[in-house]
This record gives C-alpha cells, structure tokens and sequence, in this order.
C-alpha cells in the first residue's frame, strides 16, 4: 500500500512503531528476571502465549497455540532465552533481542502425540532440565505458568520442583514503562475508532453480531490482533450482563451495551466500556437513572486511586451500590490492564472477605475501573469502564470516548 492511500485509509498512523520496540522488548524481559531473582528460581517455562508475548514478544499463531502446548519459552535466571516453536520457522524470530536460541519443541498434547505422549514429554524434559543443570547453578527451582499433569511428572522425573509461574509474571507485567504507555494509548486509539465506526453504523434492523464486527475489521485493519470476547447485548439482553453477541435485532429505543476487551497494535489490550441507545430517540426515565448511577460509581472509584492506597482500602471505600443493584453488580471494582486484564483485582466491599487480597496500588500501573447496573423493573443494563494510568499524584484517564452526559441526572 502507497503511502498516500495508507493516508486515505487512516493507516500510516499505526503502520510504524512510535517508540523503540526493541527498548520494550528489553525492558519486560528486565523485568521478568527481577521477579525470578527475587523469588530465588532457576528460570520460568511459559506456555501462556500472553506471556511469552510480554517476555520476547515473538507471536507465531497465538490464538492457536494458545489450547495447544506446542509452543513455549524458557527464560534462564541467569542464562539463554530459548524460544521453542511450532516448527521450523526461525525466522519469525529474526532480530529479536529478547531470543537468544530457537528450537523446534516436541509437541506432546494429545493431538499431536497420542500414544507417544510419554516419549514426546520425555525428550521434551530433558532438554529443559539440561538448560537448568547448564545455568542454574545447582538451583533446581523452575516456575511454570501453565503445563499439563503429563509435562510437569516429566520435569519432575529429573529433580526439578516446579513453583506458580503466574505470580512472576503477573508481578513483572504490573509496571508499565513509558514506552509501553505509548503503545497501549495506539490500541486505545484504534479502539476508539472502531467504537466511533460502530456508533455511526449502528441502527434499527442491525444485529448484534454485525454490529459487533464493525469493531473487529477496525482493529485488524488498523495492525490490531485479536477481541478477548463478544460482550455486546441489546435490549432486555443487556439484563443481567455477561451474554455475548447473537443474531438478535437491535429496534429503535433500546439500550446497547459492550465491552470491548480489544487487542490492538503491539499485543496491547484496550478494554473500554459503553452504553448507547438505538436511534433518535430519548432515553426513559429508568435508562437515565441506571446510566446516571453506573456514571457517578465508576468517577468516584477513580477519584479514589493514587500510589500506595492499599487494595483492601480501595474494595471498602469503593461506591456503594444501591441495594437493588446489588445482586447484579459487575464481578469487580477494578483489575489492572496491560497485554490482558492482568494483576491485581479490587473486590467490592461485600466480596472482600470471601474472594478479596491485599496490596498497594503503585505509580506506573494501568487499571480499568467497572461499572454494571442493572434493573430488575426495566430489564436494561448499563455497562461503563475506564483505562486509567496511576500517576504520581493520582489518576489520568488513558480512555477518552465520550460519554452520554445529556442523560445524567
């Protein structure tokens, strides 16, 4: 594509990187390794290709190898990177900084193996086990994000103890760089544009599924991946939340509610949330007061944020949902964000005890504050959601879309 043509379809933007990707690459590894000297391992084994995405950012398939373990990364504490792939395909690999060998893994899923699943995940655990007797030190300690019961007997055959992988990853992943903010502000961006797309082609007589794919042509044209999920529901459908996008007719009047849970350039995650109304047409009276309160929960639990406020302090002075919205409320009050909905997960008050966990919100993370009200007498719900920095002396909202201020009471 010409470069004027790019310009004639909003590409150029998203075409180039507008930071040093290979700084980014650095700085996550960087960060991986932190957790993995402070948690005193010889190395990590990921299969989770999320996180093998923050750790060398090499992609091959990731949806596909994401329900497949054919695909994983060994990072030594004090050693190679060693990227094990599909195949081989070296050269999606090529230039990374983060890669210091590549192999071809011995794919050992059930698919793949069958009746040779024990001599697969044998080959498979020694060349790992070699890699830790090679740079470990006589440190036998390996982190594993995800593996199967058959993969983990193997290391453990070679006198390997296998610890939770997630927590260093979910640890190194919390603190975003500048440059990481750059990116994740481009998938916001491109966001953005697909909700601006879907609100202009939105209609009586569309359906929620086409409706919803206007969001994903934008995205993948714009250098974007992937959408975690397909929530967008109209209607009595927005009531309770949580039901995916169908075949159903939007009609003139109703309310439409999603949430984006986007992919977009660079692997990083914009997830925004709004409600809108079909039409021409004026929101009721319920509409306004369900739209009103979701509003004023999702400001004031922002206004609440700022570096070392404590997770247990966030869950109990959040806003307090109106009784009769209590029993639909959304699951949180807000989860961090960065390649996915990632660490840590405030809880509203009423859920601490039972599901909550202490911590410190810090300078650097990136949150997406939530909101879903629902009535039981109108049978609509509004879902709202912000992304958010924290930030020195608070918050700055990463998300800008606006919102539907004629309709707050």
């Amino acid at each position: 594509m010409s470069k004027k043509i790019a310009r004639q379809h909003g590409a150029m933007e998203f075409s180039e990187a507008p930071v040093d990707l290979d700084k980014v690459r650095l700085y996550r590894l960087g960060r991986v390794r932190e957790q993995l000297k402070r948690l005193d391992y010889a190395g990590i084994l990921l299969f989770d290709q999320v996180n093998t995405r923050y750790a060398c950012d090499a992609t091959n398939m990731q949806i596909w190898c994401s329900h497949y373990e054919t695909r994983c990364l060994f990072i030594a504490t004090e050693g190679p990177v060693v990227l094990f792939d599909y195949g081989h395909y070296p050269h999606l690999a090529e230039d990374l900084p983060t890669i210091d060998e590549y192999r071809v893994h011995h794919s050992f899923y059930y698919f793949a193996a069958a009746d040779r699943i024990e001599e697969k995940t044998g080959l498979f655990a020694k060349e790992i086990a070699d890699l830790i007797e090679t740079y470990g030190g006589g440190n036998k300690r390996i982190a594993i994000d995800r593996l199967s019961y058959a993969g983990c007997q193997a290391l453990v055959g070679h006198g390997l103890t296998i610890h939770e992988g997630d927590e260093v990853m979910e640890l190194a992943r919390v603190i975003k760089s500048d440059d990481e903010l750059v990116l994740m502000q481009k998938s916001i961006d491109v966001c953005e544009m697909g909700m601006a797309a879907m609100q202009q082609k939105m209609q009586s007589g569309i359906t929620e599924n086409e409706l919803w794919s206007t969001l994903h042509q934008v995205n993948i044209s714009q250098g974007g991946e992937w959408i975690e999920t397909r929530l967008l529901s109209s209607g009595e459908r927005t009531f309770p939340w949580f039901r995916e996008c169908s075949m159903r007719t939007i009609e003139e009047g109703e309310l439409v509610s999603f949430d984006t849970d986007l992919i977009g350039p660079y692997g990083y995650c914009a997830d925004i949330s709004r409600s809108w109304l079909c039409g021409d047409v004026k929101p009721t009276d319920i509409q306004k007061q369900i739209y009103s309160l979701a509003y004023e929960q999702i400001n004031t639990n922002m206004a609440l944020l700022k570096p070392g406020i404590s997770f247990k302090e966030l869950s109990l002075s959040a806003w307090q949902i109106p009784e009769q919205y209590q029993p639909y409320r959304y699951s949180v009050v807000m989860h961090g964000i960065g390649l996915a909905d990632e660490y840590p997960v405030i809880k509203h008050r009423q859920d601490y005890k039972e599901s909550g966990y202490d911590g410190y919100i810090e300078q650097g993370m990136t949150l997406c504050v939530e909101s879903y009200i629902g009535s039981e007498k109108s049978g609509e719900g509004v879902k709202l959601e912000e992304q958010v920095l924290i930030t020195e002396d608070g918050v700055r909202r990463l998300s800008s879309y606006p919102f539907q201020l004629d309709w707050i009471d």
